[in-house]
């Protein structure tokens, strides 16, 4: 995606400095482009924990370039291949630590260990260079999915589009799952920037995302920077908006979701799973398959983050030129910070992935992704 028509992905190497990974800090948007230098594992976990980078494709690459960091500093102090094995395990908890819900983090993890098991006998160089061949490959896979993603949800909006008859076609979305949120392209948004740039008229009601403010701070300005249509609104307005009408496809994103079709994402997006199938407004949600966990059969599983209550508790806002944080809620009052929610397969009407679209449920999920069945 472009920024100030400059193509960006959201996490890359440093041009002649391969010690470093770079990455856009996302706790300054819309008011401040930031680009921030990464070259240990634990400022690259705290990126994370911090949320200077969400989503969870972008969490997945990001843990990708974090254990391959770890790979450096290990190659760097490890005196023997048993250092190195018990220096990478405690970078691997590490990084497993900072966000428990999205499934890409722990994905990503484990891929790049296992890829590094099966070559123990190599030289702790050459498990350096395969250790970023394989977070570059998890990287540029989330930008090739996501892309996908987007030509096969495009079919959604051209059909609606056609019915009607030149009227822009208005989406819901529910926190950030656009390019910010993964490498490039993004999941949910990636079928509206297609539809967009193949000139259909198209319309995004962008949810505020309390108490981050994912919505309104990230999901409106990468939409401003592509320039699509956008309107943000309160999170509790999404149920109006389908009363009359005004609301023609919901699509959201996911952390993780389970095999048999239940979707974890940013709390709040049950109720607006609830409110579509009331007005019958179709329900998506787009995900690549490193989303899918397919471990777990029942939502219920599936750990949910409860994050500090003074993100709750505070607001943040532009002022003078700086960020500045006020106190919004009663100094004594307590606060449950629940940073996700799980909408039931049943109120899902279809899957978006790289590979196609399905329904919500296990026979489906498995004739896209035969190589999980058991």
């Amino acid at each position: 995606m472009k920024v100030g028509g400059e193509h960006f992905r959201t996490i890359w190497l440093k041009p002649g400095n391969d010690r470093v990974v770079q990455l856009i800090d996302q706790r300054f948007l819309p008011h401040q482009f930031v680009i921030e230098d990464i070259s240990t594992v634990t400022q690259m976990a705290t990126a994370i924990q911090e949320m200077h980078v969400r989503g969870a494709g972008l969490i997945g690459a990001s843990a990708g370039y974090g254990m391959y960091l770890a790979v450096l500093e290990t190659a760097d102090t490890a005196a023997a291949t048993a250092d190195f094995d018990r220096q990478l395990a405690d970078a691997a908890a590490q990084l497993k630590d900072t966000r428990p819900t999205a499934v890409n983090l722990t994905w990503a993890i484990e891929r790049i260990r296992a890829g590094l098991a099966v070559k123990q006998t190599l030289a702790v160089q050459e498990k350096v260079t395969l250790a970023l061949c394989i977070a570059k490959q998890i990287a540029a896979e989330d930008e090739e999915n996501c892309r996908m993603i987007g030509q096969h949800g495009l079919s959604l909006i051209e059909q609606i589009a056609r019915r009607k008859n030149g009227q822009p076609v208005n989406v819901l979305t529910h926190c950030n799952a656009g390019w910010l949120a993964f490498v490039d392209y993004g999941s949910a948004l990636a079928p509206i920037y297609a539809a967009h740039d193949r000139g259909l008229p198209v319309h995004v009601w962008v949810d505020e995302t309390r108490p981050r403010s994912q919505g309104s701070k990230l999901t409106a300005w990468e939409l401003g920077q592509h320039g699509v249509p956008h309107t943000i609104i309160a999170d509790s307005a999404g149920g109006h908006l389908m009363q009359h009408g005004e609301v023609d496809l919901v699509i959201v994103g996911s952390d993780r979701t389970t095999c048999t079709g239940d979707v974890a994402n940013k709390i709040g997006t049950y109720l607006k799973a609830l409110a579509a199938q009331d007005n019958g407004v179709p329900f998506y949600v787009a995900l690549p398959s490193s989303s899918f966990d397919w471990t777990i059969r029942d939502g219920s599983e599936i750990p949910i983050e409860e994050r500090d209550a003074e993100e709750l508790k505070n607001v943040e806002g532009w002022r003078d030129g700086q960020t500045v944080e006020v106190r919004v809620a009663p100094e004594e009052s307590p606060a449950a910070n629940y940073g996700f929610d799980v909408t039931p397969r049943r109120l899902v009407t279809g899957l978006i992935t790289e590979r196609g679209i399905c329904k919500a449920d296990e026979k489906s999920i498995l004739e896209l992704f035969p190589e999980h069945a058991s």
